[in-house]
């Protein structure tokens, strides 16, 4: 009698675990979508290194909560295309995914400083510092609780990183597709011009699409909304922000296909 008690007194406390459990981790699987100047701090280009470690100790922790982690990075903070307004638009592009590969760099190695396994994948082929992107590997290592960093945008030229974020969440089959940006959510105008803009705290794609709101490219909310992943838009002024979007606190815009 007395192990049967036992028993039951663990089968309570296990439950107990449980529910606080789900309290912490909202979402299974996510993809963070960072920009490069999100690394830069205030110096707007290079890496800063107080900046990068702040942005990958907040990984660290959804990471920690169970959540499987994946990254799509970009490069404004080393290259942008309109830095070459008179070369080839390919080329510039191409300069640009090498950009993102090395904040994907730099972020592998401040994360796997903290002890977490990483892996970056490469859209072009550079074998000699990362994988190429293939995605049954990309989702095995997930499943392996690495986190993955995807860099070099699509491959091609013409698509942004935020085109790439978008593919790769479907490609993963991620839950959410958290944006940090440099405001704290989705405005009808640009609250940096606009004092009296309005910020939304849930949109969805099809108002996106038809305000023309700069939240992510044109084709990066169409592929979103036809696959129907959901945005988490909030400021990366504060990284523990990371953590509150997986957490699903009232913080920055929801976006989905869902109407009010």
């Amino acid at each position: 009698m007395i192990e049967y008690k036992k028993m039951l007194l663990t089968i309570d406390l296990h439950k107990v675990l449980m529910i606080d459990w789900r309290k912490e981790k909202v979402y299974k699987r996510v993809l963070l979508k960072l920009s490069g100047e999100a690394l830069a701090g205030d110096e707007k280009t290079g890496i800063d290194p107080d900046t990068i470690n702040a942005i990958c100790d907040a990984i660290k922790e959804i990471h920690d909560l169970g959540t499987e982690v994946a990254i799509v990075v970009g490069g404004g903070n080393f290259w942008r295309g309109k830095y070459g307004p008179n070369m080839v638009k390919a080329t510039a592009d191409y300069m640009g995914m090498l950009a993102t590969t090395m904040n994907g760099l730099a972020l592998q190695d401040t994360i796997e400083k903290k002890g977490i396994d990483t892996r970056l994948q490469t859209a072009i082929e550079m074998r000699q510092i990362a994988e190429p992107f293939i995605n049954r590997r990309a989702i095995r290592h997930i499943e392996k609780n690495r986190i993955v960093i995807f860099a070099a945008g699509t491959g091609s030229p013409y698509f942004s990183t935020d085109t790439a974020a978008a593919l790769r969440a479907c490609e993963i089959q991620a839950n959410v597709i958290l944006v940090a940006k440099t405001i704290d959510g989705v405005y009808d105008s640009d609250p940096k011009i606009n004092s009296n803009a309005k910020k939304y705290d849930h949109i969805t794609y099809k108002q996106i699409l038809e305000q023309d709101l700069k939240v992510m490219d044109s084709t990066a909310i169409s592929l979103c909304k036809d696959n129907n992943i959901p945005l988490k838009v909030f400021a990366m002024k504060d990284p523990k922000n990371i953590v509150r979007a997986v957490k699903e606190e009232n913080i920055g815009t929801t976006v989905d296909n869902k109407e009010d």
